[in-house]
C-alpha cells in the first residue's frame, strides 16, 4: 500500500501472489513522496509480517516544445519546465545509435551529432526519485557542415577562396571583411567551390566567413578563415652609395602588411641581394665602375609583391689606368691617362717633395702643370662621378731635371786657366762644366761647386756653361751660357836685327786680334822697350857689347799674354866649364855641371844604342832615370839662352855600372863555411860579397865568370846582412845593390832567410 505524505490524495493498494518479490504500484502522482507499506499474509489473511518505507515518485514527463539545429553537430531542444525535476535527460537517436546528455534546464543541446542527419529527440525529467518516462519523440535534422576554406593571395589586391563540396549542400555563402573592422563587407553567394575577391587592400589581414545551405535554404555551420593579401610593391626607393666601404644602402617606404624585403642589385657582371625585416638594407662588396639596377620585393605570409620598378645607380669609377707623365719642355708637365667608364670628371693631384700640392680638375684625359727644376713630383689620378671618388690607383713619381747654376762667374787664375765657382742648385748630384770654342771642347765633371779648366787656347772666345746632373734625369742641357775671352797669345819673335850699333829692330808674329805689343830688352846695362800695334818695333840707344834678353808681351781688353820666349841680342850662352856624372842607383844617374854665362836652361841627354834619357831643366844638375846597367852612353849638354839660342857644349862618354846580381842564396859547407851563390848574365865581371853580423863582418870575392864565393869559419847562431856587388874597373864596390838578411843556425845545415 502506498500513501502520499504531506499531500492530499488517496492511498493505493495492490495484492501480489506469494511468488512475487517485486511489485509495482501504478497511477501514483508524479513527484510525490509516498509511504509504502508491505504486509505478508497467509492464505487465511492473517498478517504474518510487515515493512514500511518512504519513496518519491519521478517527475512528470516533459513535453518538447521545439527541437532545431544551429550547428551541424548539435540539436537544441526547448521544453516546459517540469515541477520537481532537478535535471533532464536528452536523447538523440539515429537508428540503433543514440546520444544522451543531461541538462539542468531548457533549452538544452545534444552535441556530438552528425551533420545533415535526422534524429529522434526525446527528453526525460529527473529528480531524486528517478527518471520520468521519455517524452513523445520529435524529429530534428542537423544543419550542413561548414565548408573547409582554403585561401591564398595571388596578387596584392585579391584573395582566392576555395573549399571542398559539402554533403547535401546546394549553395554557399561567402563574406570577406578587413579584420580590423575598417571598410565594408563583401558578400557572395555561389554554387561553385571557389571564389575570388578583388580590389582588396594590399598587405591587409581579411576575415573570411562561409557556410553552405541545403535544398530548404537552411544555412549550415559557419567557417572562419583569416587571410592576408600580398603587399604592394614598395615605393620611393632610395639608394645611397658609400664609396668608402664599397656598399650601397637601399631604403624604401614600408609597404603595408610587409614582414620582410628582398633588395637586389644587378649589374652586367654580378648579382647581389640582401634580406631584411626593416625597410633598409646594405649590399656590400660592390664593384667599381659598374651600373647597378636595384629592385625591391616586399613579402609577407601571403607571398611576395611584384618587383618595384628598377632604380639605377652608379658606383664610383675605377682608378684611371695607362697614366703617363711627360715633360715636353722644362717647366711643363703633361699627365695623361685612359678614359674610365662611368666617370664624369677627373682630378689629378701633383705633390712635390717639399710638401706643396696642386691639382687639376678636368673632364678630359689630360692635365698640364707648371713644374720647377730639381723636384720630384708624386702624381695620382682620380676619377669622379656622382657616387664619389675612385679608389687610389698607382702613384707615379716624376723627377724634373736639376736646376741650372746661374750665379757662376769665370775668373782667370792664369793665362790659360779659368776657375768657375757657383752655388749649389736643387736636384743636382754632379756638375759638368764645359768650355767650347769653334773647334774644341773642354769638360770638367765634379760633385763640387767649383771647377778649373786648364789648357785654354789664348786669344779665343769661349762659351762656358755649367750643367747640372742627376742620376735619374741625366744632364740639364738647357742651362745658360756665358762668354769669356782668353788673354792674347804670347807673341813669337821672328827675328832680331841690328839697324845700327845702338838701334835694334825686333819682328814678331802678330797672332792676336786688336792687340798692342810691348817689346822689352833687359840686360846688365838696364832695360829698354818699345810698343806697337803691328808686328815690329825698334829699340833705340842700346849700349853695345852687352848681353840683352828681348821678349814681347801682347795686351788686349781681356788682359796680358805671357811673355814671349826671350831672344838673346848679342851672344850665345856659355857652355858649362865642368860636368860630372855620378851613378846614384842601378837605373838612376845624376849629372851636374857648372853654370854657363848667359845660359837659361839646359837639356842633358844620355844616349846609347838601346835608349835615350833626357832632362830639360833650369838647374845645373839633373837626375836621369830608366838607364840600363852595364851600358855605354854618350853624354851631351845643351845650354839654352833666354832668347832660345842653343849651344851644344859638352860631349863625353859614360859607362853605367855592371848589373847587381839576382837570386842570391846561401848554402852551408861542411867546414862551418857559407857559400854565397847568385845569378848574373854578365860573365866577365868580378863580384864581391860582404856579410855583416853581430859576431863579425866577412868578405869574399869571386873570380871572373864564377857566380859564387865562399866564406869559411863563419860563426853560427847569428843573423847576417848579405850584399853582393859588382866590382868596377877602378876596383870600387857599388853601394846600391840590394841587401838580404839570412839567419845561420848552429844545428843541422839550414840557412834561413830573414827578409
Amino acid at each position: 500500500m502506498a500513501t502520499p505524505v504531506n499531500t492530499v490524495g488517496h492511498s493505493l493498494s495492490a495484492h501480489f501472489s506469494d511468488l512475487s518479490f517485486v511489485g509495482t504500484l501504478a497511477s501514483l502522482s508524479p513527484n510525490t513522496v509516498y509511504t509504502v507499506k508491505v504486509d505478508a499474509v497467509d492464505k487465511n489473511g492473517i498478517v504474518l509480517a510487515e515493512a514500511q518505507t518512504m519513496q518519491l515518485t519521478a517527475p512528470e514527463i516533459p513535453i518538447i516544445e521545439q527541437a532545431y539545429s544551429k550547428l551541424s553537430n548539435s540539436i537544441t531542444v526547448e521544453w516546459a519546465a517540469v515541477a520537481g525535476a532537478s535535471s533532464y535527460l536528452l536523447t538523440a537517436q539515429d537508428g540503433d545509435s543514440f546520444i544522451e546528455t543531461i541538462i539542468t534546464s531548457s533549452p538544452g543541446t545534444v552535441t556530438g551529432l552528425k551533420a545533415s542527419t535526422v534524429y529522434k529527440i526525446s527528453i526525460r525529467s529527473i529528480n531524486a526519485g528517478g527518471r520520468s518516462q521519455p517524452s513523445p519523440a520529435k524529429k530534428a535534422k542537423t544543419v550542413l557542415a561548414a565548408p573547409i576554406l582554403r585561401a591564398s593571395s595571388p596578387g596584392y589586391g585579391n584573395i582566392v577562396v576555395s573549399w571542398r563540396a559539402v554533403y547535401m549542400a546546394v549553395g554557399f555563402f561567402v563574406s570577406i571583411m578587413r579584420s580590423d573592422g575598417l571598410g565594408s563587407m563583401l558578400k557572395e553567394n555561389t554554387t561553385n567551390t571557389s571564389l575570388t575577391f578583388s580590389s582588396l587592400d594590399p598587405g591587409t589581414l581579411y576575415t573570411i566567413k562561409a557556410h553552405a545551405w541545403d535544398a530548404s535554404g537552411i544555412p549550415g555551420d559557419d567557417f572562419t578563415y583569416n587571410q592576408r593579401t600580398r603587399p604592394h610593391a614598395p615605393a620611393d626607393i632610395q639608394v645611397t652609395f658609400d664609396s668608402g666601404a664599397w656598399r650601397a644602402i637601399i631604403s624604401c617606404t614600408p609597404a603595408e602588411g610587409a614582414s620582410s624585403y628582398i633588395m637586389a642589385a644587378h649589374s652586367s657582371t654580378s648579382e647581389l641581394n640582401c634580406s631584411t625585416t626593416s625597410s633598409s638594407c646594405t649590399i656590400p662588396s660592390l664593384e667599381c665602375g659598374a651600373e647597378y639596377s636595384v629592385s625591391v620585393i616586399a613579402s609577407n605570409e601571403a607571398g611576395s609583391s611584384i618587383p618595384t620598378e628598377a632604380v639605377t645607380f652608379k658606383t664610383v669609377p675605377c682608378a684611371p689606368e695607362s697614366v703617363t707623365v711627360e715633360e715636353a719642355e722644362p717647366g711643363n708637365l703633361s699627365v695623361s691617362w685612359s678614359n674610365v667608364d662611368l666617370s664624369d670628371y677627373y682630378v689629378v693631384f701633383v705633390k712635390s717633395d717639399d710638401g706643396l700640392e696642386v691639382h687639376c680638375n678636368t673632364s678630359r684625359t689630360q692635365c698640364y702643370f707648371q713644374s720647377d727644376c730639381g723636384f720630384t713630383y708624386f702624381i695620382s689620378v682620380f676619377a669622379y662621378n656622382r657616387a664619389g671618388q675612385s679608389p687610389l690607383g698607382d702613384i707615379f713619381n716624376h723627377t724634373t731635371a736639376p736646376c741650372c747654376p746661374s750665379d757662376f762667374n769665370p775668373v782667370f787664375v792664369s793665362s790659360d786657366t779659368v776657375q768657375i765657382v757657383w752655388s749649389p742648385v736643387r736636384g743636382a748630384e754632379m756638375y759638368e762644366t764645359k768650355a767650347v770654342d769653334w773647334s774644341n771642347e773642354l769638360l770638367c765633371n765634379d760633385t763640387a761647386t767649383i771647377c778649373t779648366l786648364s789648357a785654354l787656347q789664348c786669344n779665343t772666345q769661349y762659351n762656358i756653361s755649367v750643367y747640372s746632373f742627376s742620376e735619374i734625369r741625366g744632364s740639364n742641357t738647357s742651362c745658360a751660357t756665358k762668354h769669356v775671352a782668353t788673354a792674347p797669345c804670347s807673341p813669337e819673335i821672328i827675328s832680331v836685327s841690328k839697324e845700327t850699333l845702338s838701334v835694334i829692330s825686333v819682328h814678331w808674329l802678330a797672332n792676336n786680334d786688336e792687340a798692342t805689343y810691348t817689346v822689352t830688352a833687359k840686360g846688365e846695362a838696364g832695360m829698354w822697350d818699345c810698343t806697337s800695334s803691328g808686328n815690329s818695333c825698334t829699340l833705340h840707344n842700346l849700349p853695345c857689347g852687352s848681353l840683352f834678353s828681348i821678349s814681347a808681351v801682347a795686351s788686349t781688353e781681356a788682359g796680358h799674354s805671357l811673355p814671349s820666349y826671350s831672344v838673346p841680342l848679342e851672344t850665345a850662352p856659355c857652355c858649362p866649364a865642368d860636368l860630372t856624372v855620378t851613378q846614384v842607383t842601378q837605373s838612376v844617374t845624376n849629372i851636374s855641371w857648372s853654370i854657363g854665362t848667359g845660359s837659361k836652361t839646359y837639356i842633358t841627354t844620355l844616349e846609347s844604342h838601346k835608349r835615350q834619357a833626357r832632362c830639360h831643366t833650369l838647374q845645373n844638375s839633373c837626375l836621369l832615370g830608366c838607364i840600363t846597367c852595364g851600358t855605354n852612353y854618350t853624354v851631351s849638354v845643351k845650354a839654352i839662352s833666354e832668347t832660345g839660342l842653343i849651344s851644344d857644349c859638352i860631349y863625353r862618354r859614360f859607362s853605367s855600372s855592371a848589373c847587381c846580381p839576382a837570386g842570391v842564396k846561401l848554402y852551408r859547407l861542411d867546414n862551418n863555411g857559407i857559400r854565397i851563390y847568385w845569378r848574373t848574365l854578365e860573365g866577365s865581371i868580378n863580384y864581391t860579397t860582404d856579410l855583416y853580423g853581430s859576431k863579425g863582418n866577412f868578405t869574399c870575392t869571386s873570380s871572373v865568370a864564377v857566380s859564387y864565393c865562399d866564406v869559411t869559419e863563419i860563426p853560427c847562431g847569428d843573423v847576417y846582412t848579405v850584399v853582393v856587388s859588382p866590382v868596377t874597373d877602378k876596383g870600387s864596390k857599388l853601394t846600391f845593390c840590394p841587401k838580404k838578411i839570412y839567419s845561420v843556425t848552429c844545428s843541422g845545415s839550414s840557412v834561413g832567410m830573414g827578409k
